[in-house]
């Protein structure tokens, strides 16, 4: 797998792109070494440099968080990206039954990784926090994403993949929330009670 090719690939012609995912048999220790690791430290590392490097322009001035926290930020949120894809992943998996489809969890993981591509690959406007809005854009862009490989990577019935996308994205919610305020709760603490 070509990891560029991949990335312009889901993100420009992901219909046709998913087709060709689907075909493909690949581990879930090669998509995590070969592509979420990768991309899952571009928002990582963009957050890094925005917030605690360059800084968040404020009315009377520029909020930089402290060099240590911008650091426990950014190895927590790369931690908790992966963890919540895999999550994702096993939720997909579980909930294909529900809805008609065989279980695959080599499916669901290609899914969730997959569909997470124009969120990482957006992180990098994370450097310029003003910019970070794009980031919330590409987020949907990849609930686009998530419809599609639910549609195309599983055997769920036509009239299924509606509920089973709505379900699974409820769920994903409730994983990003929890996994943001473990993030906040450990990061922010620190500097708010200096």
């Amino acid at each position: 797998m070509n990891l560029v090719e991949r990335v312009k690939n889901i993100i420009l012609s992901p219909a046709s792109e998913w087709e060709v995912i689907k075909g493909e048999t690949c581990t879930t220790a090669d998509l995590f070494k070969q592509y979420a690791m990768i991309l899952a430290a571009i928002p990582a590392l963009g957050g890094f440099i925005g917030f605690s490097v360059i800084g968040a322009f404020f009315g009377l001035g520029v909020f930089r968080l402290p060099f240590h926290y911008g650091l426990v930020h950014c190895v927590l949120s790369y931690v908790l990206s992966l963890v919540g894809v895999y999550l994702l992943a096993i939720i997909i998996d579980r909930l294909s039954q529900n809805f008609g489809a065989t279980r695959d969890m080599e499916a669901a993981f290609k899914i969730a990784v997959f569909s997470m591509t124009p969120f990482w690959i957006s992180g990098v406007f994370l450097i310029v926090p003003a910019l970070g809005v794009i980031t919330l854009i590409a987020g949907l862009y990849g609930l686009y994403l998530l419809y599609l490989g639910i549609k195309q990577l599983t055997d769920a019935p036509a009239e299924k993949h509606l509920g089973f996308f709505v379900t699974t994205l409820l769920v994903a919610i409730i994983i990003q929330v929890i996994m943001n305020g473990i993030v906040r709760g450990v990061v922010f603490r620190g500097p708010m009670m200096m």
